[in-house]
């Protein structure tokens, strides 16, 4: 099952929703070349654009949080290393399989696409309710 961008994934900050589209469009591109089993070269060039992509993603976003002062800052930081975790431990599967398994397509799906569903609606959506209210605070 691939992913998607729906409204509840949806931050309400442009920058932020652009990417985790991009994000999701990478998990996407990963699912689809683990669909040729055999194709190992092809799933570990995609994982590692996947990883890259969300290494630039993570900085941008640690970033937008070090400029608005975002208080949750270092619980943020620790979950987006769990992802890195994670990505390593994929890297590691597809090694030890020969491949894209069964067993490796579940975890991007359960470890990849559904933590990045619940970042975003946790998370991800709370910077973006604090930078709207602190960007707004003289309106409220």
């Amino acid at each position: 099952m691939y992913a998607e961008f729906t409204d509840d994934l949806v931050t309400g900050n442009t920058l932020i929703d652009s990417q985790h589209k991009e994000l999701i469009d990478k998990i996407n591109d990963l699912l689809k070349s683990c669909e040729e089993r055999s194709n190992q070269s092809g799933a570990a060039r995609m994982l590692n654009y996947l990883a890259d992509y969300t290494e630039f993603h993570f900085n941008e976003e640690e970033g937008l949080q070090e400029s608005i002062s975002y208080p949750g800052i270092k619980e943020h930081k620790q979950k987006h290393e769990e992802l890195r975790k994670t990505v390593q431990e994929l890297h590691d599967m597809l090694v030890e399989e020969e491949g894209p398994s069964d067993a490796f397509v579940n975890a991007v799906q359960e470890k990849v696409r559904d933590w990045l569903y619940y970042h975003i609606q946790t998370f991800d959506r709370s910077v973006a309710e604090y930078k709207f209210m602190r960007d707004n605070s003289e309106r409220i």
